[in-house]
């Protein structure tokens, strides 16, 4: 097994670093911050099978401090994660009959618009009013908009950053249904033969410094009152859309 290089290390590094610490942090983004980094050194399939992976373990550790919040509201979570699963496998055959870049630029575009416009608000929309339906309906887009076009978290991350909930409620949705949703691509990733030796040796960097940054950002997590978590939320809803218009265009 030949030895990774030093520049390879270093970005592996430094993309672990940051998309470990924004999921601790937000639950949520972990692609946006480590893909940038990954994608000069890795192929695109490697690249997000590992940035997909180490979503999935550091998620793991970010719901273990919601936990509670996950087991007061069951019914809630359900109703995004199921929808959600039953969204991915339409999402990768949609790939077929649509055109996936165009797709991520009308991603990016709503997100830039929703994410300017509430980050600069004084105060911040509180819808209330209980929409189960409506839930689902998100939770199944945010998987079809996962397999068609690797951006799930994004239009659940939206939708969330509406409410006036505890950060823990928050998290204790948009958490565990980025943990399933990418699991099942894992999965898919695995079948497909995403995971070879160069991926593992990738891993053996990756995996420890991402649960490491994920903690840091757990620790920041617990320290932000609801308030904040929610003006988070909403901009990093704005740096998703960036993040993806910028990839489309460079």
């Amino acid at each position: 097994m030949t030895a990774l290089s030093a520049e390879l290390i270093t970005l592996l590094v430094l993309g672990a670093t940051a998309g470990g610490f924004i999921n601790g942090l937000a639950g949520t983004g972990t692609a946006l911050f480590a893909l940038g980094f990954f994608l000069q050194v890795l192929p695109p399939v490697t690249a997000v099978a590992i940035v997909a992976l180490m979503s999935v373990l550091a998620g793991l550790q970010g719901l273990w401090v919601v936990r509670s919040a996950m087991k007061e509201k069951p019914a809630r979570l359900l109703r995004f994660v199921v929808p959600g699963l039953v969204g991915v496998p339409l999402g990768i055959l949609l790939l077929q009959a649509i055109d996936a870049e165009t797709l991520r630029m009308a991603i990016a575009i709503l997100l830039i618009v929703y994410g300017a416009y509430f980050s600069f608000r004084t105060s911040l929309p509180k819808f209330e009013r209980r929409t189960p339906i409506l839930d689902s309906g998100i939770g199944f887009v945010g998987g079809v908009l996962g397999g068609a076009a690797s951006v799930s978290g994004a239009i659940p991350g939206m939708w969330l950053s509406l409410r006036p909930w505890p950060k823990a409620a928050t998290r204790a949705v948009l958490q565990p249904y980025n943990v399933a949703i990418l699991s099942t691509t894992v999965t898919m990733l695995f079948f497909r033969g995403a995971y070879d030796a160069a991926a593992v040796k990738s891993l053996f960097v990756v995996l420890p410094v991402g649960l490491l940054a994920s903690q840091i950002g757990i620790y920041v997590f617990k320290q932000v009152s609801d308030n904040t978590f929610r003006r988070l939320l909403i901009g990093l809803t704005l740096l998703m859309g960036i993040g993806i218009l910028l990839q489309l265009l460079f």
